[in-house]
């Protein structure tokens, strides 16, 4: 969702159609993360007129529930068809949702310090630079604006990790290389990394590229499983799905 605008590999623009249809009934990101996303955002302030940026924001479907809240939402993402697709599904919000095409790593569409929150639900693993990206968080945020984003669990997903059924029945996660970051694309799995990929990192370099670029972690979040999402992958029932959290831009950052 976030190569450059003028580049030719924007991965999602190849299963648009099928990721907008699996946001929209996959347990994961339906029950799971995007609920708890929202609430650390509704926890962070009022929303009414609150000025939000969606950062890889695909085909809308948090910046649309950000707009029914009352706040002024600007979304920007690299794959032109998921944009297509959240222009063509209008809401009934109090203020229109401006959708750009631009690259979170660069964000040459959003001004400096014009936004009183940004997030990125589940697109972080999709970036090549993550520095990159955060540093526009940092760049676009307000002084005490926050940053919230939901990933997969780097601690869970990682180069070779798997599900394994164990001899009793139960269904385990298999830990894989966790210390290799870098691309990686576990191969016939059948949601959305088994057909984009993800680049993987540690916890640690997640905290870490936060605390360079003056974002303070505020709250994390390992979200429970729904009864549907367990039916459906019953690692989870052991295994949080995604990792989430809410930071600070710390004054002066």
């Amino acid at each position: 969702m976030t190569n450059a605008p003028d580049a030719p590999d924007a991965p999602y623009d190849a299963i648009a159609e099928w990721y907008d249809e699996y946001v929209r009934t996959e347990p994961l990101l339906a029950e799971v993360v995007i609920p708890a996303a929202l609430r650390l955002i509704e926890e962070a302030g009022r929303l009414q007129d609150t000025v939000i940026c969606d950062l890889a924001c695909g085909q809308g479907v948090v910046a649309r529930e950000l707009a029914l809240r009352g706040a002024h939402v600007t979304g920007i993402d690299i794959s032109e068809r998921l944009l297509a697709l959240a222009r063509s599904q209008p809401v009934a919000a109090p203020h229109a949702i401006s959708w750009r095409h631009d690259d979170a790593q660069v964000g040459r569409t959003l001004a400096d310090g014009s936004f009183d929150g940004v997030v990125c639900n589940m697109a972080l693993m999709d970036i090549p630079d993550l520095a990159a990206a955060l540093r526009t968080v940092a760049r676009i945020l307000r002084p005490g604006g926050w940053f919230v984003f939901a990933i997969t669990h780097p601690c869970i997903q990682m180069p070779h990790s798997d599900w394994m059924t164990r001899p009793d029945g139960a269904t385990i996660r298999g830990t894989g290389d966790y210390f290799a970051e870098g691309f990686w694309q576990p191969v016939g799995a059948p949601g959305v990394r088994g057909r984009v990929g993800a680049h993987h990192r540690t916890l640690s370099s997640y905290l870490n590229a936060l605390a360079d670029v003056g974002l303070s972690v505020e709250r994390v979040v390992e979200p429970l499983a729904t009864p549907a999402l367990i039916e459906r992958m019953p690692g989870y029932r052991w295994l949080p799905p995604a990792l989430l959290s809410r930071c600070r831009k710390r004054d002066g950052a």
